[in-house]
């Protein structure tokens, strides 16, 4: 598949999805959040996938504002469940996502980011749920999904007063995990994505299923889900392999 707005790569297991709207820096309208939909569906055999945008500016500067200006309340609902299904789809995603965050990343841009597993960021990178000075708020998950990562009074600043946070200010904060220069990104994420793509598939999307309980239910049922994800790897290839290549001390080689 093809589309005018996004673009998707695939090399050795690790698919790169990039939004790929730079004269708008890279804004979400309808079109592009339906043709991100159907590219997340599209690599959905991906080892490992990375999510970045276009040029050097922006990531993605959140959702298209000109579009949205006039929007009804039902036009408005429709484009919330639009952006919903897709934050949704990368946080459900079978493999690690990883976002490099390579410029502004604001409103729907943030978003995206929170929805992925991990987030490396540029040094150039700027970030922020920007929507209340539009007189809004966060639409595709950004009130749920930020606090889970930067605590509940940084993220209603955030929010409140729609604070942008550099590259810097973010790592220390824990809204990414690690801060790259801008001209060494690219390489870095695919490296990452590179040895994650050469771990065991099945334990690596049981981890995330797992990891994501946390967020979803109490710890009772996040533990149960834990002990039936672990006892379910016995018995698969990449299981059998894995400890072999330990008691035989030589490096695993998982299909």
């Amino acid at each position: 598949m093809s589309w005018d707005t996004i673009d998707l790569d695939r090399e050795d297991g690790v698919t790169t999805i990039t939004v790929d709207r730079p004269d708008r820096l890279n804004a979400l309208n309808t079109e592009t959040l339906e043709a991100l939909e159907d590219a997340l569906a599209e690599a959905e055999d991906a080892r490992a996938l990375v999510l970045t945008g276009a040029g050097d500016d922006a990531f993605v500067a959140g959702a298209d504002i000109a579009y949205m200006a006039e929007l009804s309340v039902a036009e408005a609902q429709a484009y919330a469940e639009l952006g919903h299904r897709v934050t949704d789809a990368i946080e459900a995603f079978p493999a690690p996502v990883i976002a490099a965050v390579n410029g502004y990343a604001f409103g729907g841009g943030c978003e995206l980011a929170l929805a992925c597993d991990l987030r490396v960021a540029s040094e150039r990178a700027v970030l922020g749920q920007t929507e209340i000075d539009l007189g809004i708020v966060p639409g595709w998950g950004g009130t749920q999904r930020l606090s889970r990562l930067v605590g509940d009074e940084l993220a209603r600043r955030l929010v409140f007063f729609g604070e942008r946070v550099d590259a810097q200010d973010a790592h220390q904060h824990g809204l990414v995990g690690e801060v790259v220069a801008h001209d060494e990104l690219d390489d870095h994420v695919g490296e990452m994505a590179a040895e994650l793509a050469a771990k065991p598939k099945h334990a690596l999307q049981a981890a995330k299923e797992a990891l994501n309980q946390v967020h979803e239910s109490p710890q009772s049922v996040g533990l149960t889900y834990e002990r039936r994800a672990w006892s379910g790897l016995f018995g698969t290839d990449d299981q059998r392999e894995g400890m072999r290549a330990f008691v035989e001390d030589r490096e695993p080689e998982f299909e």
